[in-house]
């Protein structure tokens, strides 16, 4: 979804699949349909008008973008009939009744049967204008929530998914495709979050190397006086300490893929080693004379422009030259927008999963939110909002845009809001779970009775609501 299918009032104007939203009026008495067709295409809509509702139901379909507008009391098939068939068609389609006063009970009830909503004869045309422009956003929500789902089927491949239907993100799938095989080394860049492990594990997933080992290293997690015993091993009695043999990270991926993260940070005289081994493919362990040959994909990461690094003699340039045979650039998220509900979609649909809940999808106003958002952390951040969303948002009461802490005019959540909101969430679904069991749930939470009591207590939870 780019940014101009969302008008001023964030509301979406335009779906995925690009058919230009209609409402369809249903009237068998002809000047309510003219007056009603000129109201709504003053407003703004595409309207095309019946006088009856059995050619309507031929029209209909799961991708139709539109909503209905029909009277309950016709000749022939009636609105309910109608209401009946055309949800057999799409559950979701957004149908609008019109009602006399005396068919309150009845719209009432169709409404609970799957109706959108009913407008009473008389109406104002604000009213019919309102009613249809709300239902219009919904079919539109709704069908844009259908084709992520579908996108993120079809791209649900095993292994790593590199989700994102932009041209950039088409652009890196089909490199690493033609690079994964080649077993040149491969220099991946890109800023904080974006997900260049995730690129690297692709390569190594998309290579003949898939079923043998990936080996992570982050060079800048590891101390500076381990990291030569923690890449190319070591013998007993090497140093002090050395107790017994150590298979560095290079020997352990011989047959796989060796990924070194944030590789801007190894120390110097570790980058000559390197260096070395990258030429060579061989090793020899700290405290050894025996080169040990290496069969290894090499794929190094960056989060910052090695060429300059090199430039200000802070990381040697022929090691930057011996990586750059082929550079991956992975773009930030903020370069790559419509990407956005695209992956929040995906990270949702992962939350729910993993924490037993089922957050509702974001309205357009909300995804106005996410994609004016600047992202300065990234994939990382929105998988981070998306889990909070999930965590903390219908079930807590907080609004997406204080979850995402770094947009401007929002207050953050504290940490013991969040802990509170959590510990809540946690018991509630347990109680849930065993029905409001007490016994049952205190054994699932391994806490005491008395704990698991005053916490509901505190929390305002009543086992009673859970039977």
């Amino acid at each position: 979804m780019s940014l101009n299918r969302l008008n001023l009032a964030g509301t979406v104007t335009e779906t995925m699949n690009n058919s230009k939203p209609i409402v369809y009026f249903i009237d068998d008495e002809k000047h309510i349909r003219m007056a009603n067709h000129q109201t709504l295409e003053l407003a703004g809509f595409e309207v095309q008008s019946f006088n009856g509702a059995e050619k309507v139901l031929q029209l209909l379909s799961l991708e139709w973008n539109g909503v209905v507008v029909c009277d309950i009391k016709m000749p022939g098939m009636d609105g309910l009939t109608f209401l009946n068939k055309a949800l057999q068609i799409d559950r979701d389609i957004p149908i609008i009744l019109v009602t006399g006063h005396g068919d309150i009970t009845m719209a009432v009830s169709a409404i609970q049967d799957g109706a959108y909503d009913f407008i009473e004869k008389p109406f104002a045309a604000e009213k019919l204008i309102d009613t249809v422009r709300r239902a219009l956003d919904k079919r539109a929500l709704t069908l844009e929530n259908r084709t992520l789902r579908q996108e993120l089927e079809a791209q649900s491949a095993p292994g790593p998914r590199i989700i994102g239907r932009t041209s950039v993100m088409q652009h890196l799938r089909a490199t690493i495709a033609s690079v994964a095989n080649t077993g040149a080394d491969i220099l991946v860049v890109g800023e904080t979050g974006t997900g260049k492990e995730l690129v690297a594990r692709s390569l190594h997933e998309s290579s003949g190397r898939g079923n043998n080992n990936f080996v992570a290293v982050n060079c800048g997690a590891v101390p500076e006086n381990l990291i030569e015993s923690e890449l190319f091993g070591h013998e007993a009695g090497a140093f002090t300490g050395a107790q017994e043999r150590r298979i560095g990270k290079f020997e352990h991926a011989s047959g796989g893929t060796l990924f070194l993260d944030e590789i801007e940070s190894m120390p110097l005289p570790v980058q000559v080693r390197l260096l070395r081994v990258l030429q060579e493919r061989v090793i020899e362990r700290i405290g050894s004379n025996k080169l040990i040959p290496l069969d290894m994909s090499v794929v190094a990461a960056a989060k910052i422009d090695l060429r300059e690094a090199a430039d200000a003699g802070e990381f040697r340039e022929d090691l930057y030259y011996r990586l750059n045979v082929v550079t991956i650039d992975i773009p930030p998220l903020r370069e790559r927008r419509d990407d956005i509900p695209l992956l929040f979609h995906h990270f949702l649909l992962v939350a729910n999963a993993r924490y037993l809940r089922e957050a509702p999808a974001p309205s357009p106003d909300q995804i106005r939110v996410l994609l004016t958002h600047s992202w300065p952390g990234n994939v990382r951040e929105l998988r981070n909002v998306a889990e909070r969303y999930v965590l903390l948002g219908e079930s807590c009461g907080y609004r997406l845009e204080q979850l995402m802490h770094g947009t401007e005019g929002t207050s953050a959540i504290t940490l013991p809001e969040q802990v509170e909101c959590f510990e809540k969430s946690i018991i509630a679904q347990t109680l849930a779970n065993h029905k409001g069991n007490i016994k049952e749930t205190m054994i699932t939470l391994g806490v005491p009775r008395k704990t698991l009591y005053d916490k509901m207590k505190k929390l305002g939870l009543d086992k009673s609501e859970y039977k």
